[in-house]
Parts: structure tokens; C-alpha cells; sequence
């Protein structure tokens, strides 16, 4: 197991980063993380010294563009990466070689890519409660064996599933909206990762900006926000075949 691991995850609601941290905590002993949801990213070089874990959510089969505009902040110099894309158990598609293209552009030399599994965050009832205690011990099972390439010195590539060109992804094109409960407290202002909510008036939403990540829902305090009910309706029908099955996180080497 090695000493430490940087994670570089967006997460807007949160299953992201408990799914990359389960398997983070099975590579290095000391875990720090860096939110790339974050609206003013650090920039950060790393060295050939280093090991990353670099996650993020999966929208329409591609990584959210505000994640991969905010990672070429960060320069690998080398460092061994690890690749995690997390889906609602509908299908990843093109999100895991997009995320290893975009590390090697970067710098950095994955040795590892995964496809793990999370709660949707729209439909909940799809891979509802997941990462679970079967996929913690299935990312335990993971990580011992990122740790051993790593120390074997294994610096091969991973093939991972995926085409290029990348499918076409314009995202969706309705945004969460506030109802008449909203307090306007601003919560939901102020960690919009997109900045589409106006701190003066934290019941509109510019849907321009808004990339449907599902933060504002999230994080209010009184439920006062949602996609409209016939969105939720079509989706809810479109993903009924997927709740069928349990798809199982992937490991690539």
C-alpha cells in the first residue's frame, strides 16, 4: 500500500466522491482530496513521486464539461493515475476513455481506469443506497490490486471501453426550478458549481449555465427544488429497464 493518494473528484452530490474514496483508501494510507465541483480551482503540478485518483460522474455517456475545463488546471509531471468514472447504473459509454485521453493530455500515466457505480442522481430508486457494502468489498478488492501494479512498477496503459470520436452530448435541456416553498436562503447559491444560481435571487436558475448536476436539489434545506414532474416522469420510464439488473463496478489494468 502506498504512503499517499491524491483524489481529484467532482461530485456534485456527493456519490462520486464516496465511491472514489472507498477505493482510494484500499491504494495509500493517507487519502487528500481536492473538490474539482469547487467554482475557483486551485491549480496544482504534480511529480512522477505522486499517485492520483481522478473521478467524476457520468452525463449521457460523457464526463460534465465544467469537470474536464476545471482538471486541465492540474498537470500530471508524470504521476501515476487512476481513472474512475461513476454511473446510475445505466451505461458509462465513452466517460472512461474521454477521462483517460484528457489525463494523458495532461501529463499524467493512468495505470488503472474503473467504472464504478453510485445512486442516480435523478432517479433515485436506480442503484438506490450504492456504493453498498458489496461494492466497498469489491473496491477493497480493486484497490489491492492497483496497489500491487503500482509496486511492481507496472507503468502499462490500460485498454479501456470507449470510442473516438466521443458520442455527442449537448446535456439535458431543462434545469431544476425552484418552487413557491423556496425560503430563498441561498444554500443552493453558494455551491452551485456552475454559478447558475444568482446569490440576489437564489429562486431562479439561468438555464444557460446550468449543466442539471442535481447540487441544488441536493442541498435544499426545505426540497423547494426539482426538475419539472413531466422530465422526472419521462426519465423515470426511460430507466425502468435498468432497475432490472445490478451492473458491477469494472476494473481495468
Amino acid at each position: 500500500m502506498r504512503d499517499k493518494i491524491t483524489v481529484l473528484h467532482f461530485s456534485p452530490t456527493g456519490g462520486t466522491r464516496r465511491a472514489a474514496l472507498l477505493l482510494a483508501r484500499q491504494i495509500a494510507s493517507q487519502v487528500e482530496e481536492i473538490d474539482l465541483t469547487l467554482s475557483q480551482p486551485q491549480r496544482k503540478a504534480f511529480t512522477p513521486q505522486d499517485v492520483v485518483l481522478v473521478a467524476g460522474p457520468v452525463y449521457g455517456g460523457r464526463l460534465p464539461g465544467l469537470m474536464v475545463e476545471r482538471l486541465r488546471h492540474y498537470t500530471g509531471g508524470g504521476a501515476c493515475a487512476v481513472s474512475a468514472v461513476v454511473y446510475g447504473g445505466r451505461a458509462y459509454e465513452d466517460a472512461l476513455v474521454e477521462l483517460d485521453d484528457l489525463l494523458e493530455v495532461q501529463g499524467f500515466c493512468v495505470i488503472a481506469g474503473t467504472a464504478l457505480l453510485a445512486e442516480h442522481s435523478i432517479a433515485h430508486t436506480l442503484e438506490v443506497g450504492r456504493p453498498d457494502a458489496q461494492d466497498a468489498a469489491q473496491l477493497a478488492e480493486f484497490g489491492g490490486r492497483i496497489a500491487q501494479k503500482l509496486e511492481k512498477g507496472d507503468m502499462d496503459a490500460p485498454q479501456v471501453p470507449g470510442n473516438r470520436p466521443y458520442r455527442e452530448w449537448a446535456g439535458m435541456p431543462v434545469a431544476p426550478m425552484a418552487s413557491d416553498i423556496c425560503v430563498e436562503c441561498g444554500e443552493c447559491a453558494k455551491v452551485c458549481p456552475a454559478q447558475a444560481i444568482p446569490c440576489e435571487n437564489p429562486s431562479q436558475t439561468d438555464k444557460a449555465r446550468c449543466i442539471a448536476c442535481m447540487r441544488c436539489v441536493a442541498v435544499c434545506p426545505v426540497k423547494a427544488r426539482a426538475l419539472p414532474v413531466q422530465v422526472r416522469d419521462m426519465l423515470a420510464q426511460k430507466l425502468a429497464p435498468f432497475m432490472e439488473r445490478r451492473p458491477e463496478n469494472e476494473l481495468y489494468l
